[in-house]
């Protein structure tokens, strides 16, 4: 660090003298990144990404958005003479008749699912982390923003091939639409130029999924790395790691030399799933009608809780003012949907609103010293998991012979009950890891040397925790609770006055009282009466 490399200073003088952004340069290039395997999972998302422009261009040379109906008379024998659109037989051409065209159509269709999975498990790292708190929630609402634009951009791009299988997602989205009261029918005309199927919705898809949304996605990713640039990457607690500082490498050599072997990395195992696992056969479906359906039609995996939730749902509709509202069409698709992203999205800010705590925090926590927000978190999991899994209710019942009726009876309950219970699990699996870590702190940690005492008892050795583990435990930090308790005069705080402020108070004492203080650990007095009469260093030989 005390020297700017030659790469660096080379080009920095060659730009400097021609557009004065030579110390600029210099500056960013030497700039420290955190190391931690987690941070990676975010990269995996912007690397499928890159490789989604690059194989979607490809892709859009020989495809044909349109619904004009033609024979086909390619080299896919079993459908020659068979009348379909040209969106589909395009499809067909690229995957038997463009050289490498069914390997690109492979790489895009598995870079796509990388792409939602990869964001998907780096939001989730980042809200167990705590990573979304002051001074990054405006990037939390581009990430949050970000998901949910990658699963209409996922939609858009799997209805285009016009097959039999996405006929059916494209059928459900049209009751959706029609679902919506008042503006549904008008929404559902102008999506599709007339009456299901209508001739335009290919090439309405085709232009919003490669030029509307790309072009979102790209802006706000560019946001959301100048945010991530400026503010600079959170860390892992740990020794010498503060707040006020970043411990780390530098941008050149080290973060962009695995930078660069992690996207060539990702673009390997994506090259080697799309060579070597077949993925959405088209030809095997056949041409969209719709007076046909699939017997076990599921969608890519990040629609499958929103298939779940219609499976679910009990056929229920009301009737107002000569309208039917078709709620068994609309709940499931909205109300899921709005419950995980609204709760996304406001979370930090609800957070924040509970615990008063409005300072800046460049430091991770680790998921069990917030065992509420963990808790919360996989409450949410639990309640995707479920309705993912009833989305495939039919192969369920048919693989495993269990009635299908069952299975659905079963899903309506455990929508309610298996998000609680993962709550209280998460919640105690929490607690139970800070009471080791206070173990470790105050105990150390075992040694695998036995000893035996002058009375014949035999104890084992345990040492202190080595520097760096026991810098990582106590980089734990309180979390704030809002002062509620009354005045010597019994005055409540102002902010404790009112039915809302105490609501308030009472949440901020549930969600921020450490139960566990790192200077006691879980059987300290058992621990202490052990080591009595100068055998403070090891305990029963079994416990």
């Amino acid at each position: 660090m005390d020297t700017t490399p030659k790469a660096i200073a080379g080009v920095s003088t060659f730009l400097d003298d021609r557009i004065g952004a030579g110390s600029f340069l210099k500056r960013n290039m030497r700039k420290i990144f955190p190391d931690h395997w987690s941070f990676l999972l975010g990269e995996i998302a912007l690397y499928s990404f890159i490789i989604l422009l690059l194989t979607g261009t490809f892709l859009t040379f020989w495809f044909k958005p349109s619904m004009g109906e033609v024979v086909y008379s390619g080299s896919y024998q079993p459908l020659v003479g068979v009348k379909m659109s040209e969106a589909y037989a395009s499809a067909l051409n690229i995957s038997f008749d463009v050289r490498g065209g069914l390997l690109i159509r492979q790489i895009h269709h598995w870079a796509a699912l990388l792409f939602i999975a990869g964001m998907m498990v780096h939001m989730l790292r980042v809200f167990f982390t705590g990573a979304y708190r002051k001074p990054r929630e405006l990037n939390w609402l581009i990430g949050v923003g970000l998901l949910s634009l990658a699963l209409l951009e996922g939609l858009t791009g799997y209805s285009l091939p016009d097959d039999l299988l996405s006929g059916a997602g494209l059928r459900i989205t049209e009751g959706v639409m029609l679902g919506i009261p008042v503006v549904g029918t008008y929404l559902t005309f102008l999506l599709f130029g007339g009456e299901y199927p209508g001739h335009d919705v290919i090439s309405r898809f085709f232009t919003i999924h490669i030029l509307l949304i790309p072009g979102i996605l790209l802006a706000l990713i560019s946001a959301h790395m100048v945010l991530m640039w400026v503010q600079k990457h959170t860390q892992m607690p740990g020794t010498g790691r503060t707040n006020k500082n970043v411990v780390g490498a530098p941008f050149y050599p080290t973060f962009m030399a695995k930078a660069g072997a992690f996207t060539l990395f990702t673009f390997g195992v994506i090259a080697l799933l799309g060579t070597f696992a077949q993925i959405n056969p088209i030809w095997l479906f056949g041409p969209y009608t719709p007076a046909d359906i699939s017997a076990g039609s599921q969608p890519d995996f990040y629609m499958g809780f929103l298939e779940g939730s219609l499976r679910l749902m009990p056929s229920w509709e009301i009737n107002f003012l000569d309208h039917t509202v078709s709620l068994s069409v609309l709940i499931p698709a909205l109300v899921p949907l709005g419950v995980v992203m609204t709760g996304l999205a406001l979370y930090p800010f609800i957070e924040q609103w509970v615990t008063g705590d409005r300072r800046e925090h460049h430091t991770a926590d680790r998921p069990r010293n917030n065992p509420h927000r963990t808790a919360i978190g996989f409450t949410g999991i639990a309640f995707y998991g479920v309705l993912w899994l009833l989305g495939a209710n039919d192969e369920i019942s048919a693989n495993f012979h269990i009635s299908l009726y069952e299975t659905t009876i079963f899903g309506r309950f455990a929508i309610f009950l298996v998000p609680a219970l993962a709550y209280f699990v998460a919640y105690r699996i929490c607690i139970g890891l800070q009471r080791k870590d206070a173990e470790v702190l105050s105990h150390g940690v075992e040694s695998g040397v036995i000893k035996r005492l002058p009375n014949g008892e035999y104890i084992e050795v345990h040492t202190p925790a080595a520097q760096d583990i026991a810098d990582h435990i106590r980089g734990k930090e309180e979390i704030p609770i809002i002062e509620s308790g009354v005045d010597g005069d019994g005055i409540p705080p102002k902010g404790a006055r009112t039915a809302l402020g105490r609501l308030r108070a009472k949440a901020s004492e549930a969600y921020g009282t450490d139960h566990i203080p790192l200077d006691e650990g879980h059987g300290h007095d058992e621990h202490a009466a052990i080591g009595a009469g100068d055998h403070s260093d090891g305990h029963r030989d079994g416990h």
